[in-house]
């Protein structure tokens, strides 16, 4: 679909595809690429930029994992020119995005860091969006914000200079670790307790009116109406790495996050042996970011470190 404002977007798997469709539902032009090519609409970097037009500048949006950002930002920054904009929407290191500024500053290539929030479902019900960067590079990219975001009056926010949208999301996601790991705590708790015969009613009484709803505990409703006892998923959770810098931030700082850091090492301890809690974790990391569960009767171990997935 032809619109008033045009991208470039990098990295076309879970979210970059999600995104790239809720882009075009807006009437915003996207060129997308992705090494496979079955999903891209563009050969290569080169050839994706060279389809935007060159009357504006350009703007890059790229979903990838943290370990592939360096190369990409090198290959594709040799394409662009003085006055365009990369957006690094993907899980990276706040500390990275100073350097990645500094670094295109020279060519005259602007920079963002974006937090994005709303994995599988974002297509449909939008993205919370917190960025970092100069305020003239936001105002431009504006049409892209106000297309992926919810309707209504959040969602989206300019959290700060450079490395804040991503330290705002890296927090985010260590608050959800920490809500997740209640929750699951609690579904073995209720499970383990004779006195308890509907463990998915009780979670489901508290959709409405409890201080302590929330959309994943919607999420967790659904889990539990697909496998009521989890019988079908290992008690195992992989960590994408932000909870994990969120505790050496904290630590840096000298602020106490207690439930936090506790949730992080928790997954640590499903990566030796078995836990009930862990089942509600993989099943909740399944629901909200489509994360792979791993069946009960899987012997294997994923590499214990950080995963590779944009989105937690």
């Amino acid at each position: 679909m032809e619109g008033s404002f045009s991208l470039g977007l990098v990295g076309l798997g879970k979210m970059g595809g999600n995104m790239r469709d809720r882009l075009r539902s807006a009437g915003l032009t996207v060129v997308g690429y992705d090494r496979n090519q079955e999903l891209s609409d563009s050969t290569d970097l080169a050839n994706m930029v060279a389809q935007l037009p060159e009357d504006t500048p350009r703007v890059v949006w790229i979903m990838v994992p943290v370990q592939a950002v360096d190369s990409v930002l090198a290959e594709l920054s040799g394409s662009l020119r003085e006055g365009d904009i990369i957006i690094d929407g993907g899980n990276s290191k706040w500390v990275d995005d100073k350097r990645h500024a500094e670094e295109l500053a020279p060519q005259g290539i602007h920079y963002l860091d974006v937090g994005v929030s709303g994995g599988v479902w974002g297509k449909e019900l939008g993205y919370a969006l917190m960025v970092g960067g100069d305020k003239v590079d936001v105002e431009y990219c504006l049409p892209i914000f106000q297309a992926l975001k919810p309707e209504g009056n959040y969602g989206f926010v300019h959290a700060g200079t450079h490395g804040a949208g991503h330290y705002a999301k890296m927090v985010h996601n260590g608050i959800e670790y920490a809500i997740m790991q209640s929750y699951a705590e609690g579904w073995e708790l209720l499970t383990a307790a004779g006195e308890i015969d509907d463990v998915p009613g009780v979670f489901k009484s508290w959709k409405e009116g409890t201080v302590i709803r929330s959309w994943l505990l919607d999420l967790l409703v659904q889990a539990l109406e697909k496998d009521e006892d989890l019988s079908d998923i290992k008690a195992y959770a992989e960590d994408s790495g932000e909870g994990r810098w969120t505790v050496q931030s904290a630590i840096d700082l000298a602020v106490p996050v207690p439930a936090i850091s506790a949730a992080l090492f928790a997954r640590f301890v499903s990566r030796q042996e078995g836990s009930p809690a862990m089942k509600m974790i993989a099943a909740l990391r399944n629901e909200f970011g489509g994360h792979r569960v791993l069946p009960e009767d899987d012997t294997s171990r994923i590499r214990p470190g950080i995963g590779d997935e944009v989105e937690k």
